[in-house]
């Protein structure tokens, strides 16, 4: 006993010595209105120590402020994103409708220079092999829509259509083997027959060698068979070849129309005749 009260002398005496100074200051504390000495040095002594004390009770309450804080942000966060999801959703939307709009403006312009009642169809299928080169459109009959009849895109002539029922009709493209519009060119007033090729090319066919024919000329229908009225576009010459023997000259035309790219067209109700 006696050597633990000799080890730990220094301790106990500071201990009790705070203790007597904490009793001390309570009981001056109701009859004094200004501390003493010993007050304000007992005061001085446990001002960090209840400050430190104080913030760590603060700290909880700031942990879960700042959590609040980051969920708040996050929240945040994920509006925004939704806000430019659905703003570039909008842009998108505009840009099409911009399109759109200028496709039909286009298609609108075509539709001036037809003297005949016409009916605006969207394509909504195509059959592109090495046999075929068809396209899908959803008139038909219902329309007043009949096999033979014209069909035209902004750029100029599409085909004629092939098949149709009440709500469809197949287009057979000029571009394809079977096809066969009778054309001239513009420049020169050359004519021949547009024949399809295949591959998105045509050819005029029994232009004869002594004929002005030039790479760049524009070929334009000649309203010959009734079916295509005079002077609308086919394409474009990209090259012709005339050989040392043989009457006919060989004409390649790139089509004005790109067909793989078309979305709307115009049918013209024309009756074929004969």
């Amino acid at each position: 006993m006696f050597d633990f009260l000799r080890k730990y002398a220094l301790s106990l005496l500071i201990g009790v010595g705070l203790l007597a100074a904490l009793i001390f200051y309570s009981l001056n504390l109701p009859h004094a209105r200004q501390a003493n000495w010993v007050e304000r040095g007992v005061g001085g002594a446990l001002a960090p120590i209840l400050e430190s004390i104080s913030r760590l009770g603060a700290l909880p309450d700031q942990i879960w402020q700042n959590y609040l804080d980051l969920l708040h942000v996050r929240q945040e966060n994920i509006r925004l994103r939704e806000d430019i999801k659905t703003l570039n959703q909008s842009l998108a939307a505009a840009g099409e409708a911009l399109h759109e709009n200028d496709r039909l403006t286009r298609l609108l312009d075509m539709r001036k220079t037809v003297h005949e009642p016409t009916v605006a169809a969207s394509v909504i299928g195509e059959d592109v092999t090495p046999w075929f080169r068809t396209l899908t459109i959803d008139r038909g009959s219902s329309s007043g829509i009949s096999e033979g009849m014209p069909v035209l895109a902004a750029g100029g002539v599409v085909g004629q259509t092939i098949k149709v029922t009440s709500n469809s009709s197949r287009v057979l493209l000029l571009t394809d083997h079977a096809s066969g519009i009778a054309g001239l060119i513009q420049r020169s007033r050359a004519r021949g027959v547009v024949k399809g090729k295949g591959e998105s090319l045509c050819s005029l066919e029994f232009a004869v060698r002594e004929e002005d024919v030039t790479v760049g000329d524009l070929v334009v229908t000649s309203g010959i068979g009734g079916v295509f009225d005079k002077g609308l576009p086919i394409g474009t010459v990209t090259m012709v070849k005339k050989g040392q023997y043989g009457i006919f000259q060989t004409v390649t035309i790139k089509p004005a129309v790109n067909t793989a790219h078309l979305e709307e067209v115009l049918v013209v109700l024309k009756a074929p005749r004969g």
